[in-house]
């Protein structure tokens, strides 16, 4: 996408994440109760947030961190999910997505999942690299 297409796309993506900030539903605002002002060990999460032509529901800039809370509606548009959550990772973001349900039935697992996404550092390898001569056998004289 070249300047002149995304100035074109900015503005209106601006517009449309004021609009549904003020629209967000009763899920989003339980867990932007969580989200907000930094209670997440300081890390600051902004509330549908233009990404590209994408608004997205939660956004950790910082740690790179996509929250999406989906409703029914979103059964119906898994090809679009998909695609926007391909983008998103090929941009370098992680993406969690949760039910509207698990939202509002169990907001301390979904602060959990949260927490630890954030507080996951680079993976370690799936077996260490050995020592100089560790794994040799000794010998014995």
């Amino acid at each position: 996408m070249d300047r002149s297409s995304l100035a074109r796309i900015q503005p209106l993506t601006t517009t449309h994440a004021r609009q549904l900030r003020t629209a967000m539903t009763e899920a989003e605002r339980y867990l932007w109760q969580s989200l907000r002002l930094r209670q997440f060990d300081g890390y600051k999460f902004r509330r549908q947030h233009p990404l590209g032509h994408y608004v997205v529901d939660f956004v950790c800039v910082e740690a790179k961190l996509v929250v999406e809370v989906d409703g029914g509606q979103h059964s119906e548009r898994q090809e679009y999910d998909a695609s926007r959550t391909e983008w998103l990772c090929q941009k370098g973001f992680r993406v969690l997505r949760f039910w509207n349900h698990e939202v509002m039935n169990d907001i301390e697992a979904v602060r959990t999942v949260i927490w630890e996404a954030l507080h996951e550092g680079p993976q370690p390898p799936s077996q260490p690299s050995p020592y100089k001569g560790e794994g040799a056998k000794e010998r014995t004289q």
